[in-house]
């Protein structure tokens, strides 16, 4: 048995590039059962990071009793992270379940039945409708739901109320990864395949502290370092990470910078000629405007701005420019930033720079924040439409009338799909009557939560979820939903691979699937089509699929040719149809972009203004499969550091935690080892202030304040760093606020409209000495800063953090 709290990443197998990861199979079963004691293994994949390790449920007695990895998955081998092993049917089964739908009577939530609460919701819908429209209705749901859930709800607020009101949790993690995609190479869809890791020379890290968002994918690269012919490694963060500590090149940038880092890296690549001219001059167009926006940005002009040595660009810029195969991964680092689309457009551009793409080692991976995030966005419950169609091209608006039986008139495209903090900003101004949230608890999770809490509490809000989290708390209608084994459909992680994820057991008391809820919801509004038939005819998950099928025929993320037959098992990676039956590694190994004006998902956006550019101009740019170079002169945050908030804040995540402790938090194991919030400060910025490891402290920025306890780390000075995960349903009433979002401002990228989380101005105060370390974790980026843990313990995990790890021999795997 290996303490996976205290060894996150489990035992090392190295392995030697070309070479194929050797399995290792991770178990993890309640307490006193034993394999034997198991009545059924089922299948399903794990949904508590984005990566999509596929995994087997252990069921007993008609209970979820424990999970294992499965060994012959592309996408882990059979390995699991600490809160796949610890809170993916832990999380599931807690006596705190929503068990029974709730409505507000007299201001207090109280249990009815479901007749009573649909019929309340739909009651004050047809009010509504009747009264002002379908653009009094706003919904924001999740990344965590299934497939067939999402495009149910893509249907229903399309082609049922007709409104553009809709948006995923996803626009807060990784909204940037479409719209970078989309700009570069016309759609979404990663270019690059986790397999890359196996082949690649180098990799670049852009904001992506992979080792605690990603525990599995950070383990293969862990085994790759150990390997005989480790890749190079170049960490762009400003915390020293676990990644920092691996990397070649650590630049740990001054939050808000990014852009002006890409601008240099890629300026000295065409400085230095390491560029493929003609693979430039076949398959992309527009390096003119690259050249023009990176001129000024030396290495002295990029380190004077970003806060990192010269001599650390150049070498990072030559790993890029020399190495034959590269892989980069872009997460939160660089999407809840400033300026997140162009700098994440910019690594897209070193890609293309050296035609390094659609070739095994050479991939490109803007990251998603969570284990559906994708579906949100293939099926249009993001806004956008399903199948990655162009909500400006009228071809793509009839393709989806005719599909669902309705007027074109009816699907919302007169204007951009609104986003999620314009849905909020509606519901604020009172345009928005009627909001309803799936899956997500924005009353932790968005910014300046004081303005969020308020637009709660005074919309009519309906959530679906499988706790009273402290946005249910606020709602005038709670939905008890089934989750993760209590259900059953198919999600897709980040490198298109398909997983299908089978019931195990029964939810609890009345609970029911966000697909039956939103069905009945359907049901009773009575949505048809022009023919009288009802919109929504499915009887349960696999009719869903089977219409999602249909809709993504000859899409980019052409799903006809993934059966559920074929799921049976291991996942699938799209594009599958007849060109490619078994699926598709990578993308555009051809290099032909889907960026024609018929086919392509946007026409692009100004990246410093965020304008649409529009069909003609698009057609006039001629793009006929090519890549595009998109970019922007970089402009300062829009709130820097001042006398009065010295610091730059930013925020993000712990390796034992899952956004907001919804499942994470009523875990043992992985609540003992990061049990409150806190903040991290340097030495330097530590002594500054005349503060030490563990002292109260308060951090207040213009908009509200946190009071933690402080960890000294090694995070780069004049930075504070919280995580985001702690809010207040295992606070007391009048406990002192610690949610990081109390900070946060409410501002957007001009494109990809992702909050900017990771820019804000604070001052930071003690209130009160120590009475003990700080409540970080020891064994990530928030151990204590060099010299400084004496007299801290180290994080484990007890009896509780064991599982078992079989590591099978190659012919096994």
């Amino acid at each position: 048995m290996t303490d996976r709290i205290a060894q996150i990443w489990g035992t090392r197998t190295p392995y030697a590039q070309g070479a194929r990861w050797p399995a290792r199979v991770d178990q993890a079963l309640a307490e006193g059962v034993g394999e034997d004691d198991v009545d059924a293994w089922v299948q399903s994949a794990c949904l508590l990071c984005s990566n999509g390790c596929a995994c087997d449920i252990a069921v007993k007695d008609g209970a979820m009793v424990g999970i294992r990895g499965r060994a012959d998955d592309t996408v882990n081998h059979g390995r699991l992270g600490p809160k796949g092993l610890f809170a993916s049917w832990q999380g599931m089964s807690n006596k705190d379940r929503l068990t029974t739908p709730l409505i507000r009577e007299n201001g207090v939530l109280v249990e009815t039945s479901w007749d009573t609460a649909m019929g309340r919701i739909v009651e004050r819908s047809r009010q509504l409708l009747e009264e002002t429209g379908p653009l009094s209705h706003g919904f924001h749901t999740s990344g965590q739901l299934f497939l067939e859930e999402y495009y149910a709800l893509g249907v229903i607020g399309k082609a049922g109320l007709g409104t553009p009101h809709m948006d995923g949790n996803t626009r807060l993690c990784t909204a940037t990864a479409a719209a970078a995609l989309k700009e570069s190479f016309g759609s979404d869809g990663q270019p690059g395949t986790y397999e890359d890791i196996d082949d690649c020379d180098a990799m670049f890290l852009f904001g992506h502290n992979m080792a605690e968002t990603q525990t599995v994918l950070w383990s293969r690269v862990l085994d790759r370092i150990e390997g005989p012919d480790r890749p190079l490694l170049v960490c762009v963060d400003p915390r020293e990470t676990e990644v920092a500590r691996h990397a070649d090149v650590h630049l740990a940038i001054r939050p808000g910078t990014n852009l002006a880092l890409m601008h240099g890296l890629v300026r000295e690549v065409l400085e230095h000629g390491w560029i493929d001219d003609s693979f430039i001059a076949e398959h992309t167009i527009r390096l003119e405007d690259v050249r023009a926006a990176v001129e000024p940005w030396t290495p002295e002009a990029v380190a004077e701005t970003c806060g990192v040595p010269a001599a650390d660009v150049r070498r990072a810029a030559e790993i890029f420019g020399t190495a034959d195969r590269v892989l980069s991964t872009v997460l939160q680092g660089f999407y809840q930033s400033w300026q997140a689309t162009a700098a994440s457009c910019a690594v897209n551009n070193l890609h293309l720079l050296r035609g390094l793409i659609g070739k095994p080692g050479c991939g490109v991976l803007q990251m998603n924040g969570q284990p559906t995030a994708q579906n949100t966005r293939e099926c249009g419950a993001d806004g956008d439409l399903p199948g990655f169609r162009n909500w400006e091209n009228p071809e793509h608006i009839r393709q989806l009338a005719e599909l669902w039986g309705v007027d074109e008139l009816k699907i919302p495209h007169w204007a951009p799909p609104t986003h999620a903090m314009q849905v909020f900003r509606y519901a604020e101004q009172g345009s928005i009557r009627l909001l309803w949230v799936s899956g997500t608890n924005p009353a932790v999770s968005m910014p300046e939560l004081p303005r969020i809490r308020k637009i709660l509490a005074d919309t009519f809000l309906v959530v679906q979820d499988l706790y009273l989290t402290e946005t249910a708390a606020l709602a005038d209608v709670v939905l008890p939903a089934a989750g993760w084994g209590e259900k059953t459909g198919t999600f897709t992680n980040i490198n298109r691979t398909v997983h299908l994820s089978r019931q195990a057991v029964e939810p609890p008391g009345q609970a029911r699937s966000d697909l039956d809820i939103f069905l009945d919801y359907a049901r009773r509004m009575d949505f048809r089509r022009n023919d009288g038939s009802p919109l929504l005819d499915w009887s349960g998950p696999e009719d869903a699929y089977a219409a999602w099928q249909e809709c993504t025929r000859g899409r980019l993320c052409d799903y006809t040719g993934i059966s559920w037959t074929k799921l049976e098992g291991n996942g699938v990676q799209w594009p599958c149809n007849d060109k490619a039956p078994e699926g598709t590694e990578r993308l555009y190994t051809d290099a032909v972009f889907p960026t024609d004006l018929d086919r392509c998902e946007t026409y692009g956006h100004d990246l410093l203004t965020g304008a649409t550019v529009g069909p003609t101009p698009y057609k006039a740019m001629a793009p006929q499969g090519r890549a595009i170079f998109k970019t922007a002169p970089y402009s300062p945050p829009p709130e820097e550091p001042s006398e009065d908030f010295p610091l730059r804040f930013t925020t993000g995540r712990t390796a034992y935690h899952f956004h907001t402790r919804t499942k994470t938090g009523r875990s043992r194991p992985l609540n003992d080892a990061a049990p409150g919030a806190w903040v991290e400060v340097s030495p330097a910025d530590a002594r500054a202030h005349g503060i030490s490891e563990g002292d109260l402290v308060d951090v207040t920025s213009a908009r509200g304040r946190i009071q933690v306890p402080v960890r000294v780390s090694d995070i780069a000075e004049g930075t504070v760093f919280a995580p985001f995960h702690y809010g207040y349903w295992d606070q007391p009433d009048g406990a002192e606020p610690r949610a990081a979002n109390e900070l946060t401002l409410t501002e957007w990228d001009p494109v990809s409209k992702q909050p900017i989380y990771k820019n804000a101005a604070v001052r930071i105060g003690r209130v009160a000495a120590s009475t003990g370390p700080s409540p970080a974790p020891t064994t990530t980026a928030s151990r204590p800063a060099r010299g400084t843990g004496a007299g801290i313990e180290p994080t484990t995990g007890g009896p509780a953090g064991q599982a078992s790890e079989t590591v099978l021999e190659p012919e096994e795997s």
